[in-house]
């Protein structure tokens, strides 16, 4: 519970000291729960609740969310005229090896500044921040309060109730340390390669990125959609059925080894229409007849269409990762109709044979009809929205492509708004948001591809991520008795964890070099050396001789030395920085709390405080424990296999 029991005030000078007394006289919960459905601070922002949803007692694993509510009690008791004051609270980072505090409340001279000139009795910020400070409620979270500066509230977690959360994690599961978000059902639409060509290292970024995305946001109690848009409908396939007819006259031939390399496929048939009219003429007439239902050409799709598939499926087997496919084709029939009501709300008028959308802040329009009659991707990312919202009745929609598509869903995101389908406040839900991210450059840094400037088949690369992983595994003593079965699956945890987490550590609006000897390295910020602390953490507990479970039910965490506490502090924070990573759609932030809980561990924790003989043997072991079971969570939201043993 968020106040276990009352403590009373002392004060001495600026701080302010919190000694546990009884229960019976503590705050009422209730209290604190009125404020949970305020915006968090910072992080957060404004939420429409569609269905009502408490953020209170479901979430009080977020420490940044119970200090939150504290101050916001305080704030209504300082300032009981101001009432639209947000609590400004966030974690506190070391400055020049000088930190006063765990967490900070900023509200001071926000403040000061709204109420100077008022008849409230402070004479500046500092006082401000000092009436903060003692109007905080009792709480069993807090040991000490400061107030530096122009008034920065500095708050001092109680190591006993850290110690005491950590416990419960390790009793209850981690999943109760899950955040609660402010929605039920998101879409995230991501990878979406298109038929008959290769998955490039675009569809990588897009894979891993929106892979990650949705692991977050179903850890954080949404449901997701997750969806391959692919693209599966178009004037190529005319090209393409073709192509097919002339090379295979009896349809029972067609299968992926009869048509081989479906990249070379595809290619061969753009040479054709590029350079026969009679050829291009019929494949127009091919487009005709395929969306006109005709059974051959429908069929002549469906093989092209699977033979991509089974290609796709191989990335996606060796990534993990978990899709449905509801391609272009699929919104097709809807698109008439949402076009109708676009239509009927005044939206769409005629330009150059076209019929457009016209957008505010953008000169061209947004094409909805070709003029030779056709659709194209805005007509059917349109009606794709629109069937997400209406049909799927998803309140947050989030497509994962490269920044180059950046204008084209902002002028469909316009559109919709426009058409009262998206509110034009993109803090309220529904919402849709565009996550995009840079390019993949080789070495040279120039785009990735291999040295005949061909793009570079997914298959082969995570393959050689493999290979290259096995390599380096084998060259290790302890792996050289390992059955063969132990060395591939350590081979592809490492192979594959290395080439998502050299992705997602980067900022996902940022370009990013491709390279294997970076990318497996066991020393830095890599997935090799995360894995392998991993494997360490689970080594030690494995010497000690004890049945971790059973340590559990009977021992207890104390966190009286310096490194102690410092560990039990950055894990309990875990639930408030999956938050932020998802509020603000930034796997990288997840990748810098995991690298810097492995770096915590060893350098202020193990390298100071013995574990195994040591007379606080049992509650070093829990905390080893507990960094496992962090990390591991941390691995599974990043789509990484984690390393039991090196």
């Amino acid at each position: 519970m968020l106040l276990g029991f009352i403590n009373t005030l002392t004060h001495s000078h600026s701080s302010l000291q919190f000694i546990p007394l009884s229960h019976s006289h503590s705050l009422p919960f209730p209290v604190l729960l009125k404020v949970a459905s305020r915006r968090f601070a910072l992080t957060a922002t404004k939420t429409q609740f569609i269905s009502t949803m408490s953020v209170g007692e479901d979430n009080v694993s977020s420490v940044k969310r119970q200090l939150t509510q504290l101050f916001e009690i305080s704030l209504r008791e300082t300032v009981p005229g101001e009432s639209d004051v947000v609590p400004l609270v966030d974690s506190c980072s070391e400055k020049s090896g000088v930190k006063h505090g765990d967490y900070q409340c900023n509200n001071a001279m926000v403040l000061w500044a709204k109420i100077k000139g008022k008849q409230t009795g402070f004479r500046g910020p500092p006082a401000v921040g000092q009436a903060i400070m003692k109007n905080l409620p009792p709480s069993e979270i807090i040991e000490s309060c400061s107030v530096a500066g122009p008034g920065f509230v500095n708050v001092v977690l109680s190591k006993n109730w850290i110690a005491q959360s950590l416990h419960r994690m390790l009793i209850d599961g981690i999943d109760t340390w899950a955040p609660r978000l402010p929605l039920k059902r998101a879409v995230v639409d991501f990878s979406s390669p298109n038929i008959a060509k290769e998955m490039h290292v675009g569809h990588l970024r897009s894979t891993i990125i929106g892979d990650t995305l949705a692991r977050m946001l179903e850890f954080s109690h949404v449901e997701v959609l997750r969806r391959n848009h692919v693209g599966d409908w178009g004037t190529q396939f005319g090209m393409l059925i073709e192509f097919l007819f002339e090379k295979f006259p009896n349809p029972e031939e067609v299968n992926e080894s009869a048509i081989g390399d479906l990249q070379a496929f595809y290619k061969a048939s753009k040479v054709r229409f590029d350079s026969d009219s009679e050829f291009k003429q019929r494949a127009q007439q091919a487009v005709v007849r395929l969306q006109g239902g005709e059974i051959r050409y429908r069929k002549a799709w469906k093989q092209i269409c699977e033979i991509s598939r089974t290609e796709f499926h191989r990335v996606y087997e060796r990534l993990g990762v978990q899709l449905e496919e509801k391609g272009e084709s699929f919104y097709n029939p809807f698109i008439p109709s949402v076009l109708e009501e676009l239509g009927n709300k005044g939206l769409i008028e005629e330009s150059e044979g076209a019929r457009v959308i016209f957008v505010d802040g953008v000169k061209i329009p947004l094409i909805v009809v070709k003029s030779d009659g056709g659709y194209n991707y805005a007509s059917t990312d349109l009606t794709a929205l629109w069937y997400r919202l209406n049909e799927e009745k998803a309140e947050w929609i989030i497509y994962v492509t490269d920044v180059g598509q950046q204008q084209h869903f902002d002028m469909v995101f316009k559109a919709a708004k426009r058409a009262g389908w998206l509110l034009a406040d993109d803090s309220l839900y529904p919402k849709a948001t565009h996550v995009g991210f840079g390019l993949v450059l080789g070495e040279d840094g120039k785009r990735f591809r291999t040295r005949n400037t061909e793009v570079v088949r997914l298959v082969d690369l995570l393959d050689e991520a493999k290979s290259r992983s096995k390599t380096a595994v084998l060259e290790r003593d302890a792996a050289k008795d390992w059955p063969e079965e132990e060395v591939d699956k350590t081979s592809e945890a490492v192979g594959y964890g290395a080439v998502k987490y050299a992705d997602l550590k980067n900022n996902r609006l940022s370009n990013y070099t491709f390279n294997f000897d970076q990318m497996l390295n066991d020393k830095g910020n890599t997935a090799v050396y995360l894995l392998y602390a991993h494997a360490r953490i689970c080594s030690i507990i494995r010497k000690s001789g004890k049945d971790i479970e059973q340590v559990k039910k009977t021992g207890k965490i104390v966190l009286d030395h310096d490194g102690e506490r410092a560990l039990g502090l950055h894990l309990v924070q875990f639930s408030e920085v999956v938050e932020q990573a998802c509020t603000n759609l930034l796997p990288s932030t997840l990748c810098e709390y995991l690298y810097d809980l492995s770096d915590i561990f060893t350098k202020k924790f193990y390298s100071n405080c013995q574990v195994i003989g040591s007379p606080e043997e049992t509650s070093r072991l829990l905390l080893c424990e507990a960094t496992a079971i962090v990390m591991r969570k941390c691995f599974y939201l990043l789509g990484i296999e984690p390393v039991y043993k090196i």
